[in-house]
């Protein structure tokens, strides 16, 4: 999985994209947060909810790192759940300032983390062992994807070339080390190859924005070109 260096402009690219988050939530009010998302079962609110509730328990794994004292990031996947079933239904300004709120607690946890904690080893719910520097590959993966589930005129190719490569390098990731992945050879339109599973298959090629729609479950890839069928991928975490 990808891990950015936090001395790069790594927190730049997080504090940029919750600043173009908040921007795309100025506007939203009471009746838009209880439309649907695009994630089925999910309301705007409910996305919304899990954002700002998934900048603490990233915090929790902050907390493990820089105290060396094992926090987990959530208790378990009902206790996740319920938390953000509890906090869709609120009004549009509460999420919107919750959301705001946390995505700046978040930002400055990060860049207040001393040193040597970046190479402390933590687990993340997902279960994989990892150093600090996956946690600001998952929040910019969720503050990305889920910009584009809230269905608010934010598309994959609004995404910023460094940000969508990033996201990119972190679903290719996830499909490396995923059980039942077909085998296919990525390349995006220069003909770049990303990404070789396995030996054989279909070629499929698409700009990078349409390929992290598709491998992100958010588009059916109808869109992308393959030498044969176009692989039936597992489903997205």
């Amino acid at each position: 999985m990808k891990e950015l260096d936090p001395t790069t402009a790594s927190f730049g690219e997080l504090a940029a994209a919750a600043r173009r988050l908040l921007a795309g939530l100025g506007p939203l009010q009471d009746a838009d947060v209880g439309a649907p998302s695009l994630l089925p079962g999910w309301t705007r609110g409910h996305v919304l909810s899990h954002l700002a509730r998934q900048a603490p328990a990233l915090e929790r794994l902050l907390e493990w790192a820089r105290t060396g004292v094992e926090t987990a990031q959530y208790i378990d996947r009902r206790a996740r759940d319920a938390e953000i079933e509890a906090g869709a239904r609120r009004p549009a300004a509460a999420l919107v300032a919750d959301v705001r709120e946390t995505a700046a607690h978040f930002q400055r946890a990060v860049e207040e983390l001393p040193a040597p904690a970046w190479d402390v080893t933590i687990r993340p719910f997902t279960g994989e062992l990892c150093t600090p520097r996956r946690v600001l590959v998952i929040r910019l993966r969720e503050l990305e994807l889920h910009h584009v589930d809230l269905a608010i005129g934010y598309g994959f190719r609004d995404i910023p070339a460094t940000a969508r490569d990033i996201v990119l390098d972190d679903v290719l990731g996830y499909y490396a080390e995923a059980d039942g992945v077909p085998e296919f050879t990525l390349r995006d339109d220069t003909g770049a190859e990303l990404a070789r599973f396995g030996t054989g298959g279909p070629v499929v090629t698409g700009d990078r924005a349409g390929l992290l729609a598709w491998l992100a479950g958010r588009a059916s890839g109808d869109a992308l070109e393959t030498t044969g069928r176009l692989p039936a991928l597992p489903p997205w975490i």
